[in-house]
């Protein structure tokens, strides 16, 4: 029911009109489409995918239709779902040559400034994703600073308490985080200014884009609008301390993105810096919360696996000094935990997939693909794929060991070369938050079967309250 509430009021405003159009799916011409379903007239499948969720969503019509690809709509969309290690495979060598990055207008709208007219703003939105940014060899300087932010976030909402909650808190970290690395925003009262309405935009973006009052979309276009406001006036104070200062390299990630140029040496506009940082923002805030949400919730849930990762971390612990911050040298230390993390991901993924969108007609399982159509990699078509992971339910983070599950089986990042270009950062601060936690507490689940749901991340419907039983010094 959690997940019906949000549709409640564009049912009800859409649900007349569908009476006066055609309904269900139909085949263009004589082209073999992918077999599948509309839905309903302007809802599509929404209200199906809300309900039964999208693993079962998918492999319900993976029986009923194809297991290799199907169509659905979503999200006002007309999709191809492509399914397996096969479908992901295809998509991922292909991503080059056969697709290209979308974003639902509904989600641009909410969140970003209108797109610039001229079409080098994607080439370097790809430079920056691809370049240096947030390779390696440049996060590694940023650990110390995720170590003692985590730390002074368990000190202040954590150890206080008996009982957290962890999903709005780990929000609450992962954004100041994100804020103090790329946006060089440290004060407490400024990043307040900015996760309010922040909160607004992603909780509402996803929903049936009705910009009616009362509706979550409209919540989110009117929070988008003040992020915005807030993101382009921190990017213009920057590039004027730029310019004053006659700075050639940047001293973080925001200056070296103001000082990069395209093909014909042109600077990128404030409100194009500010696109670019507000993306970073989405997928730092919404998917590594989530990530760190349940990698706590199997620690929590599973003991024997929680004693593993403590031994690590404590080890790592006793070989420094009390105020000591972590480095990449730890970090490449914690091996069993970054594969129970792994393996939290593969059974609670904290993003569902990605659309792309078609830019040349093919063939794919003996069905036609025609240009211009919208295509979905899903982790919910491998991940809990008998075929590919024996026991799937089990929670066994020993599936990680050696060489690892096949390849395009296991998916929580995508792959290809558009590969979310921040798993190297996720995995840095979720390593170092179970640090601090493992480190400190003991976890135990307040309400033990607590349902999950899946919206644009994976989100306990209680927001994960833990007792934490603090270690004897």
């Amino acid at each position: 029911m959690e997940v019906f509430l949000p549709y409640l009021l564009p049912l009800l405003v859409l649900l007349p009109l569908s009476f006066y159009l055609l309904s269900f799916f139909r085949k263009t011409g004589s082209k073999n489409l992918p077999p599948g379903s509309n839905g309903w007239p302007l809802l599509g499948e929404n209200m199906e995918f809300a309900f039964s969720g999208p693993q079962k969503f998918i492999q319900d019509r993976m029986r009923k239709y194809s297991p290799e690809v199907f169509m659905t709509s979503l999200l006002g969309q007309k999709i191809a779902i492509f399914c397996g290690a096969k479908g992901n495979k295809f998509l991922f060598m292909n991503d080059d040559k056969l697709f290209t990055s979308f974003w639902l207008q509904s989600m641009k709208k909410a969140l970003l400034f209108p797109e610039p007219a001229k079409g080098n703003f994607i080439s370097i939105l790809k430079r920056s994703y691809h370049g240096d940014f947030l390779k390696p060899e440049a996060l590694k300087q940023y650990i110390p600073a995720m170590d003692a932010l985590a730390r002074q976030h368990l000190d202040s909402y954590w150890i206080p308490n008996s009982v957290v909650e962890v999903f709005p808190l780990s929000k609450k970290y992962t954004f100041e985080l994100a804020c103090r690395l790329f946006l060089n925003v440290v004060d407490p009262a400024h990043i307040g200014k900015l996760s309010g309405p922040f909160t607004l935009v992603t909780s509402g973006m996803l929903y049936v884009p009705v910009n009616l009052p009362g509706t979550a979309y409209h919540r989110a276009v009117k929070g988008g609008k003040l992020v915005r406001e807030k993101v382009v006036s921190i990017v213009t104070k920057r590039r004027k301390e730029l310019v004053m200062n006659e700075e050639t390299e940047g001293r973080d990630l925001l200056s070296k993105m103001l000082l990069l140029t395209d093909e014909d040496g042109r600077f990128l506009s404030e409100m194009e810096v500010s696109n670019i940082f507000i993306g970073y923002l989405v997928a730092s805030y919404m998917t590594t919360s989530s990530a760190i949400t349940v990698v706590m919730n199997y620690l929590a849930e599973f003991p024997h696996v929680y004693r593993e990762v403590f031994k690590e971390q404590m080890a790592i612990a006793k070989s420094k000094g009390p105020d000591e911050l972590l480095t990449w040298e730890d970090i490449e230390k914690m091996k069993y935990s970054w594969n129970v993390a792994r393996e939290s991901f593969r059974l609670m993924p904290p993003a569902q997939g990605a659309i792309r969108e078609t830019t040349n007609e093919f063939t794919y399982a003996g069905f036609t693909i025609p240009k211009g159509s919208k295509i979905v990699w899903t982790v919910h078509s491998s991940h809990k794929n008998p075929e590919y992971f024996p026991e799937p339910e089990k929670f066994d983070p020993t599936r990680f060991e050696g060489s690892g599950p096949a390849p395009y089986t296991y998916v929580p990042f995508g792959g290809g070369s558009r590969i979310c270009p921040g798993i190297e950062y996720a995995r840095l601060e979720v390593l170092v938050f179970m640090h601090n936690v493992v480190t400190r507490f003991k976890l135990e689940k307040a309400i033990p079967n607590e349902k999950i749901l899946f919206h644009a991340e994976t989100v306990p419907a209680h927001g994960l309250p833990l007792r934490l039983h603090p270690h004897e010094k």
